[in-house]
């Protein structure tokens, strides 16, 4: 194992493992999930690892990430609603895309007819979350009806997203209202939607439940299977939780005050810090800061370790009281929140290892 540390180390088994699990669950209930890679940035080995799984649709919210993807055997999804200046990487880089805008969509028509491809449009109601889609239900059945109409475009089906901003839940409630929206979608127009796409991880105890109602036949899956965790980043039964880790290494390791000397200024983000007296502690600083990732979304595997603070480029740790005999060089591992997993997967500065 490579010693270049922070590292974050990620276990494609137990991925797999994850995508296996998901999928066995959802096509048991006539549901196709979609495998989003954003959580990884679009790493290849772990879109390989979903399509070991089982997984036949890769999504993500960058095109930049879809094209790093393409030569995979699978669809490609755009999970983020489009740009209207980023149509044509849109229609060559994506199958499908997510979209709520009438003035993108023409734009998208454009780029395929251009391109002398057909593209998949799954049209996106708000069901109270806030976020992405039309509103109003009468506005949403008008922007399927111009996609149905334009050339160089299919529409696909209907799709709504929740628990991302609003903190909506998904409930047997507004599933069905999305199942009905797409019924009335399909009788007024005249078509078959193919898909309708009820929500993300955050579905999935009401799938466990038994409460997704009849017609809901996709859900984005990333953090389920990537972290093994849902709605309030709970365990999803049946999953792993401990497919990704974060080492750290020492730098310097000093017996000190733990209170500053004369504490009088700001800290390095504009707070006031505030110490708490515990006398002379050993302290242990690692190479890695708030530049990489929030340290509230660490958490230490040594359950005697007690993370102290730190600035953009070091965590301070005490280990006073730790069994183990901490010494400088010496890594030190994290599990980590699915924002912690975000940050450190976008950090540059954090090398990734995954696992075979």
């Amino acid at each position: 194992m490579s010693q270049s540390l922070p590292c974050l180390f990620v276990d494609l088994p137990l991925v797999r493992a994850n995508a296996e699990a998901m999928v066995q669950l959802c096509e048991a209930s006539g549901i196709h999930p979609v495998g989003i890679t954003k959580l990884a940035c679009g790493a290849h080995e772990v879109a390989e690892a979903y399509l070991d799984g089982g997984i036949r649709i890769l999504g993500d919210s960058r095109i930049h990430n879809l094209e790093k993807l393409q030569g995979l055997p699978a669809q490609k999804l755009l999970l983020r609603i489009p740009a209207a200046s980023d149509v044509m990487d849109v229609v060559r880089y994506a199958d499908i895309s997510l979209n709520s805008e009438e003035h993108t969509i023409r734009a998208l028509s454009a780029a395929a007819v251009a391109q002398g491809r057909v593209h998949k449009i799954i049209v996106m109601h708000d069901l109270g979350d806030l976020r992405e889609g039309c509103f109003n239900v009468d506005d949403t059945v008008a922007l399927a009806r111009l996609v149905s109409r334009l050339p160089g475009l299919e529409l696909e089906g209907l799709g709504t997203n929740l628990a991302c901003y609003g903190g909506v839940e998904p409930t047997t409630d507004n599933q069905q209202q999305l199942v009905d929206i797409a019924h009335r979608i399909e009788q007024e127009l005249g078509v078959k939607l193919h898909v309708v796409s009820g929500a993300s991880s955050a579905a999935l105890p009401l799938l466990l439940r038994g409460g997704l109602p009849d017609g809901i036949n996709q859900l984005r899956l990333g953090a389920s299977l990537l972290m093994g965790i849902g709605l309030n980043d709970d365990p999803i039964p049946g999953t792993s939780q401990d497919t990704m880790r974060l080492g750290v290494e020492i730098i310097e390791l000093k017996e000190k005050p733990s209170v500053p000397v004369n504490s009088t200024a700001l800290d390095a983000f504009g707070n006031k810090p505030v110490f708490e007296d515990l006398g002379i502690r050993r302290r242990a600083i690692c190479a890695i800061g708030k530049q990489d990732v929030n340290f509230d979304d660490l958490i230490a595997l040594d359950p005697a370790l007690r993370i102290i603070g730190g600035s953009s480029d070091h965590l301070i740790l005490d280990v006073t009281d730790t069994a183990q005999p901490y010494q400088v060089g010496d890594t030190i591992y994290f599990a980590l929140s699915y924002g912690g997993a975000l940050q450190c997967m976008t950090s540059e500065y954090v090398r990734k290892e995954y696992l075979h």
